[in-house]
């Protein structure tokens, strides 16, 4: 061989490693497992080449086999071969120092003895692993073996802990629906005695509150078809009371998985259920009368609008008591909470048939619901008993009160309605028997709705009208009945209204009186009024021409009624004299002096004051020299039976001596609703100033004032 003898060692270890690396366990790689068997190839090269030989030496080799995992019988079998076959052939080179080195004889004989020892070196060391291994799991057994029971033991000691001292109830049963196990706080749910819990069977416990689909979860749980499940669910205790719970079963299965127990946690839910009901009873109740309140009564409504068959019908009666508000002012709110209280007793006294309820909606307002398919006698006959039984007296601090009420009955078939508008039919109907006189009750009617809301619509769409712009102003001309000429012309404010068209003041003047926007409203109108009364005579030479504008009732009340005025005046540079303010009668009946204190200071600047509608105020003739006005207008009612011939007497003596008394308190006529020649002849032989009505000019544009042609309409007698 050549080269030295490490390089002859290192080939030896190739060769080794080669044999027995492809069964050996180990993590090496082969290039590294080639390189720790050189060492060991030189410890045997040295005993083979010692001057004594030692066997040992190749014992601590097989022993050091296995402990680089060479642990396969086919690796202590290659090493054997390749020592037999290659470590003479690359080892066993003459050395000086080995005795018998003269020949192959005693190499050969020491390889045998290396094999021998490599092989009992690596027995020993296989046989003493093996009894390290096998104590080392004997005693992991035993450790995991330890462990289990103590984990077993621990978590039976919890599981105990938990099931005693548990908040919520956990009991256990078998499949059949014996009862095994009960914490102490299932037993006191169920009163507190075992009896009543432990060796029953739960279907004892079946109450019928029960949703249907409970059983079925339960059948399908002991069969295995679901692990649980959980429902609210009800049970008798012995003492006969309710137990409510939050019910969980599950389903405990053994080793394979088989069904073996059901495991039920109980939540106590009884005094929750108590509160949430109570909750719920003050949440739908009046708390002052406890009848149902709106939210419950718009369930009960809705449901019967609902309906469950094609001939399902309901009535509904809107009750307002007549003058409650005088009760509070008068007596108090404690005397008027205890007048709602004895009429809801009575009330509900009257609803007793099947179907019929009654609630509160608030305040003095209250209904009554019947339901059924013959509810157009049944409602008619409910509101009898209500008027009825509110007829007779109520003793309230020590005296009696005479309680009416007017009532809004809405009849109909099922389904064809929602809750809401039901409940505002009524209350249109209901403010309609009011307006009759109350004490009574009406029937809706679809045409009054309609008006009804449209006046609501209207009373709504006032103040954004105003904004927009939406009111403009026509002029109706006012003639000298003597010439026919244009005295002066009365402001009318119209509304053209987007979705009604135009609109007269007799449709949003007592709406805009309600909602207070009269006042923004007429300042509106007499701003406008002026100013194109300052128009007029800008394009006619300074002629002056007289503007009638209304004041409302509200507007008499208001502080600014006289600065405003002035305002108005001196910013379109108009003389008070040719401004006409005109009242309605009826609005300075019975008028104090405070009143009449702004149309006084008026009066005193110079603008006149027209009392309209004179004649249907019944007002008293003596008062005319007390309200500061210089002009009488003549309500229509006196004159329309002047329009033919004949002309009714009785309204010509009327007429005849309101003019003689006006003139004899220096106060001008002003007739309106002239609308015949004829009418106009005679109004002027009793001696009228001025007058206006269509047979003169409808109202109309401000820049017809000035093209009328007026003077083929001076009235003759013939």
């Amino acid at each position: 061989m050549q080269g030295g003898l490490e390089d002859r060692i290192a080939r030896f270890a190739t060769i080794w490693g080669r044999a027995i690396f492809p069964v050996t366990a180990t993590s090496l790689t082969r290039v590294e497992f080639e390189r720790h068997l050189v060492p060991l190839t030189r410890t045997l090269t040295e005993a083979l080449h010692a001057r004594r030989f030692d066997a040992g030496v190749a014992q601590r080799v097989g022993a050091e086999l296995v402990a680089v995992h060479c642990t396969d019988p086919e690796a202590l079998a290659g090493t054997l071969g390749v020592i037999e076959s290659y470590l003479v052939l690359y080892c066993g080179s003459p050395s000086p120092d080995c005795p018998g080195s003269e020949g192959t004889e005693e190499y050969r004989s020491r390889c045998a003895r290396l094999q021998h020892g490599i092989a009992a070196g690596f027995a020993r060391a296989l046989r003493e692993r093996t009894l390290r291994e096998q104590e080392a799991i004997a005693r992991s057994a035993l450790t995991a073996r330890i462990d289990a029971q103590q984990a077993l033991h621990a978590s039976e000691e919890r599981f105990r802990a938990v099931f005693e001292g548990a908040a919520v109830g956990i009991g256990i049963a078998d499949l059949d629906g014996n009862v095994l196990e009960a914490n102490d706080a299932l037993l006191q749910m169920f009163g507190g005695l075992e009896g009543h819990v432990r060796s029953r069977n739960v279907s004892e416990w079946g109450h019928p509150d029960d949703t249907p689909h409970v059983w079925r979860m339960y059948g399908e749980l002991v069969r295995g078809e679901r692990d649980s499940y959980r429902v609210e669910k009800p049970y008798y205790r012995h003492d006969g009371t309710v137990l409510w719970t939050n019910l969980t079963v599950s389903l405990l299965r053994d080793a394979d998985g088989k069904p073996q127990y059901q495991l039920a946690l109980m939540e106590d839910t009884t005094e929750r259920r108590l509160l949430n009901l109570r909750l719920r009873y003050e949440a739908t109740h009046d708390a002052l009368t406890g009848l149902p309140n709106r939210t419950l009564f718009f369930e009960r409504l809705e449901k019967a609008l609902s309906g469950t068959s094609d001939d399902s019908r309901f009535g509904l009666c809107y009750l307002d008591l007549d003058g409650f508000k005088a009760v509070n002012d008068s007596l108090g709110h404690s005397a008027g909470d205890r007048l709602l209280v004895e009429v809801a007793d009575r009330l509900q006294s009257c609803a007793t048939g099947p179907g019929e309820v009654v609630a509160r909606l608030g305040g003095d307002e209250f209904v009554a619901l019947t339901t059924g398919s013959d509810t157009e006698e049944k409602v008619t006959d409910l509101a009898v008993r209500i008027l009825s039984a509110l007829s007779t007296p109520i003793r309230l601090e020590g005296r009696e009160l005479t309680v009416r009420g007017s009532i809004g009955i809405v009849e109909g078939r099922a389904r064809e309605r929602t809750p809401a508008e039901v409940l505002r039919s009524a209350d249109i109907t209901m403010y309609r028997a009011k307006a009759a006189g109350g004490n009574r009750f009406e029937f809706a009617d679809a045409e009054a709705d309609a008006r009804a809301i449209t006046r609501h619509g209207l009373t709504n769409a006032l103040p954004a009208a105003l904004e927009r712009g939406e009111f403009f102003i026509e002029y109706q001309p006012l003639v000298h009945m003597h010439d026919g000429s244009v005295h002066g012309a009365e402001a009318l404010v119209r509304w053209s209204h987007p979705q009604y068209g135009v609109l007269g003041p007799d449709r949003f003047i007592p709406l805009a009186e309600r909602t207070g926007l009269i006042v923004p409203l007429g300042r509106w109108v007499l701003e406008e009024s002026v100013r194109q009364a300052r128009n007029w005579q800008r394009q006619h030479g300074g002629a002056s021409l007289r503007i009638n504008v209304n004041l409302s009732p509200t507007q008499l009340h208001h502080p600014g009624l006289v600065a405003d005025t002035v305002a108005v005046l001196e910013k379109s540079g108009l003389a008070p004299g040719a401004l006409c303010l005109e009242v309605t009668e009826s609005a300075l009946i019975g008028a104090d002096d405070e009143l009449l204190e702004p149309l006084r200071r008026l009066a005193a600047l110079g603008v006149d004051i027209a009392l309209d509608d004179f004649g249907t105020g019944y007002s008293n003739l003596a008062n005319l020299r007390r309200l500061p006005v210089s002009v009488l207008k003549l309500d229509r009612s006196f004159t329309q039976g002047m329009q033919q011939q004949p002309a009714n007497p009785v309204d010509v003596k009327i007429v005849e001596g309101i003019v003689a008394l006006a003139h004899s308190l220096e106060l001008a006529v002003t007739v309106e609703g002239v609308e015949t020649g004829v009418q106009a002849a005679q109004l002027r032989a009793l001696g009228c100033d001025t007058a206006q009505g269509w047979y003169y000019a409808r109202p109309g544009a401000p820049d017809r004032i000035h093209t009328l042609s007026l003077s083929d309409a001076i009235p003759t007698a013939s």
